[in-house]
């Protein structure tokens, strides 16, 4: 199981107390789960990826340069540059791999 998450969930985020806990719920399910699914043989992970979505396109140019310029890789990832670590994750390789939260986020977590 690969849940997604976000950088608000493992950081937090100014007027997005909702959003963040959200997330953090997510990732306190995904280590939960980890530890209880673990034995069956399935493992629970997540990302916590920052990517060009709907959300990051809506928002007005200044606001979203403004995210842009913090992301230490310069810019937003496409689907196609996360989707590695979410098929990864889910692949019989990353079997001993279970309750980890995997930034994909160009560095921003550092």
């Amino acid at each position: 199981m690969v849940n997604v998450t976000s950088y608000a969930g493992i950081h937090g985020n100014v007027g997005q107390t909702a959003y963040s806990a959200a997330k953090s719920g997510i990732i306190g399910l995904t280590k939960t789960a980890a530890k209880e699914l673990v034995r069956f043989g399935v493992t629970v992970n997540a990302i916590s990826p920052v990517a060009e979505t709907r959300m990051i396109t809506s928002l007005p140019d200044q606001q979203r340069e403004r995210l842009q310029s913090i992301i230490p890789a310069g810019y937003f990832a496409p689907a196609s540059e996360i989707a590695w670590a979410l098929g990864f994750l889910a692949s019989d390789q990353a079997g001993y791999v279970t309750g980890t939260v995997l930034p994909v986020d160009g560095g921003m977590s550092i």
